[in-house]
């Protein structure tokens, strides 16, 4: 049985050289995904939905390999859209903040699997709560910006920064959310080794 590898497959999303921004095209994809508010770094909420869309994730991955399909890939990181009312992020005070989490899934995944899953997933494990928006949904970003961030999440605002004025240099204006891929596994990875795609959505400047 072949084993498809998403980031190899999608390398031109998920596979950035150091110090360099790009512009790439995403195209339509598919997340689970579920949203929340506030400070990541003191919600419940947060580490419920991380734990919903793992659990979500390998539980289709497990079916599918076993299923008529025998299809088997890998499970891919974390990613997140952040934005705020007025999308002015304090590092300061994060309560305004807002965000929805997903994960990237193929297209052997369908709305009927995903719903398999998650009730297979409520069965086994007792006393879970899923997010009533848990969701699978497919999102088009079209063009964007992106660039790797090494080091602690609270390091990114100077290289998002830099980031927006290349766009603007380059013709192109921000517009969407700021969205973050998380290459490294936040639980066992040491702050100043964490690696962290940074990507904007972009439009030719008027």
């Amino acid at each position: 049985m072949d084993k498809t590898d998403l980031k190899k497959h999608y390398a031109e999303l998920y596979k950035m050289p150091a110090g360099k921004i790009k512009i790439t095209d995403v195209p339509p994809l598919q997340y689970i995904m579920a949203d929340g508010h506030g400070d990541p770094n003191n919600s419940s909420l947060f580490q419920t939905v991380v734990e919903a869309l793992y659990g979500t994730a390998y539980t289709m991955k497990f079916m599918l390999k076993k299923g008529p399909l025998q299809a088997d890939y890998t499970v891919m990181p974390l990613e997140g859209l952040w934005w705020t009312d007025d999308m002015q992020f304090s590092m300061e005070d994060r309560t305004p903040w807002k965000w929805t989490l997903m994960i990237l899934q193929p297209e052997a995944v369908t709305q009927e699997l995903f719903n398999e899953a998650t009730a297979t997933l409520i069965k086994k494990k007792k006393g879970l709560q899923l997010p009533p928006d848990l969701r699978l949904e497919t999102i088009h970003e079209g063009l964007c910006a992106q660039t790797l961030h090494t080091g602690p999440y609270s390091d990114e605002p100077p290289v998002i920064a830099h980031m927006h004025e290349w766009i603007k240099q380059q013709g192109y204006t921000l517009r969407g959310k700021h969205r973050e891929i998380y290459l490294s596994d936040m639980r066992r990875t040491a702050p100043e080794k964490l690696k962290t795609i940074l990507r904007q959505p972009i439009s030719p400047a008027s």
